[in-house]
């Protein structure tokens, strides 16, 4: 929320910005993205692409699950951070396709 009556939401829309959706690879994180995606598009907004973001590094089958995300996800893979607590912002640029 930006305030009791405003959510990011009201942001996206009244400035007309495209949404970029952020993926925590972790467990649940399949169906976590497939219902944020459709939650995006059921607000009206334009979700041009994802990003997977591996905050889990224990994860088992992230591989798997990155393959699972593009084949049932609508919009494009920008790319996939790796985890990195700490790490340089600038440094992890270059983990995406934009």
């Amino acid at each position: 929320p930006l305030s009791a009556t405003l959510d990011q939401a009201d942001l996206v829309h009244a400035l007309r910005l495209p949404v970029v959706m952020v993926v925590g690879l972790r467990l649940g994180c399949l169906n976590h993205a497939r219902l944020t995606a459709a939650a995006i598009a059921a607000s009206g907004a334009t979700c041009i692409g994802w990003i997977g973001n591996e905050v889990d590094p224990q994860m088992a089958r992230i591989d798997d699950n990155m393959t699972m995300l593009r084949d049932r996800l609508a919009m494009p893979c920008l790319g996939r951070l790796p985890f990195a607590p700490g790490a340089d912002p600038a440094g992890l640029a270059g983990c995406l396709q934009l």
